[in-house]
């Protein structure tokens, strides 16, 4: 089949994979390669186990694999082959040397336009898909151009704003769709070739153009801003509990205000996941390199009331059963970041699970998806089972967290598991997803965030 034009995505991951598949779909004259270094996870996207759970994406893959999506580990020749190529590898907090701990490890992405240089053999629009630091775009264009080919290479920077659990949804109907590029004729004309792959299924209305380095550090503060959202209810929901004031409520008043809005408002153990905490300490360390120190110390104050979230979450845990949990039995419910993905990154679990070990508790964990990923986050710690089913997990503990907002915890059977657990009972929700009085009636000890506990002991 001849197809209009070809588009590789180099990277296979939580934002290639699910974003590739939708372009393929919305857009059957083009065909669309994703490749990967990977061959475990290529094999994986070609069977009937992806290597991501995302809802609808194997209904989408299933439906277009073969067909105009292919997987395939063949870098090389996808990059001579393609008119357009994403790039979407991974772009991790770097762990070593300058800017450790908060500047983005750029090693992959200088690889991948490395391997463009190498093996292009015409001109190539080169879109930026991964999360990269405010004029990285520039440094791109330095290597592509150090060729010293008569090959030409425009990079327009096209960043994702995708909620994992809610992905195919958010490629489907976005908010927006940001598309930034040089403003010369040339830079216009690549910047409108990715306008044409959206307008497939996007009103133009939500099609935003801008300048390179505004597309750029306009991820990292759409993320920052809704970090900062969870971070202050977060801050305010300890101190309803000093108060006996309940953060719902608080939080319900607060965002029925049109200026502020309900969303990203609701108090829990706190954020994960691959994005938030890594933009942010992204932007602290650009705000920082320019001398911006006060800009860096604000950002810097939302990764720091996450941390003392997830801190609290746990001495609340150890004070409430009597200032021990040593050789008591704790059921995690939930260990992904959020609920419909199996992601763990950066997830709250991991915190709270290696802290309770710390204080000898014995950790039973369940979650629908995400059990494979803690095995490996949790690798060579002692005292933790891992059970599919939530009420095994629960027989014969003392408690309970509630870690992850999984939608079926909320319709388990609490006087089931109440039953076979260990007297007194305690549960600890950590995303107030339970109906509090009914566990209280059940006779268990239940302490929210943000709301008053309720407890027998009173």
């Amino acid at each position: 089949m001849e197809f209009k034009k070809r588009i590789l995505c180099i990277g296979a991951g939580y934002v290639g994979g699910p974003t590739m598949s939708v372009i393929a779909l919305k857009c059957p004259e083009y065909r669309v390669d994703v490749v990967d270094i990977n061959p475990d996870r290529i094999k994986q996207w070609n069977s009937d186990t992806l290597p991501i759970f995302e809802p609808g994406l194997d209904e989408i893959v299933k439906k277009i694999r073969g067909k105009n999506l292919f997987f395939t580990t063949e870098i090389e020749a996808g990059i001579k082959a393609a008119d357009i190529i994403f790039v979407s590898v991974n772009t991790p907090t770097k762990t070593y040397g300058e800017g450790a701990g908060m500047a983005s490890d750029l090693q992959y992405w200088e690889k991948t336009a490395l391997q463009i240089i190498k093996h292009a053999q015409n001109n190539k629009i080169i879109v930026e898909k991964s999360t990269l630091p405010v004029r990285t775009a520039e440094a791109m264009e330095r290597i592509l151009k150090a060729s010293n080919r008569n090959i030409k290479f425009e990079v327009v920077s096209n960043p994702e704003f995708l909620a994992e659990g809610t992905a195919i949804k958010d490629l489907l109907e976005p908010d927006r769709i940001l598309i930034g590029s040089h403003t010369d004729a040339a830079g216009t004309k690549a910047a409108q070739a990715i306008v044409d792959i959206y307008a497939h299924w996007i009103p133009r209305k939500k099609i935003i153009t801008t300048n390179l380095w505004s597309s750029e550090l306009s991820k990292l503060v759409a993320n920052a801003f809704l970090a900062q959202r969870i971070s202050s209810i977060n801050s305010i929901s300890a101190l309803c509990e000093k108060t006996d004031a309940n953060i719902t409520e608080i939080a319900y008043a607060v965002g029925s205000d049109s200026r502020v809005g309900s969303k990203f408002l609701n108090a829990s153990v706190g954020f994960g996941g691959s994005c938030f905490k890594k933009d942010i300490l992204n932007l602290v360390y650009i705000a920082q390199s320019y001398g911006l120190h006060e800009v860096a110390d604000y950002w810097n104050m939302v990764v720091q009331m996450n941390q003392y979230q997830q801190s609290r979450f746990v001495r609340k845990i150890i004070r409430e059963m009597f200032n021990t949990v040593a050789d008591k039995k704790i059921a995690i419910f939930g260990f992904a970041f959020k609920a419909n993905t199996g992601d763990t990154r950066e997830s709250p679990a991991i915190f709270i699970t290696q802290k309770l070990l710390e204080e000898q508790a014995v950790i039973s964990i369940t979650d629908p998806k995400a059990l494979g990923n803690a095995r490996i986050d949790l690798a060579g710690l002692d005292n933790i089972n891992y059970e599919t089913d939530p009420y095994q997990a629960a027989e014969g503990a003392h408690a309970i967290a509630i870690v992850t907002e999984w939608e079926e915890y909320r319709h388990l059977d609490y006087q089931k598991i109440y039953s076979s657990m260990k007297k007194p009972a305690f549960i600890f929700d950590g995303r107030n997803i339970l109906n509090h009085c009914q566990l209280f009636e059940i006779g268990f000890n239940v302490y929210p965030v943000g709301q008053p506990d309720l407890n027998h002991f009173k």
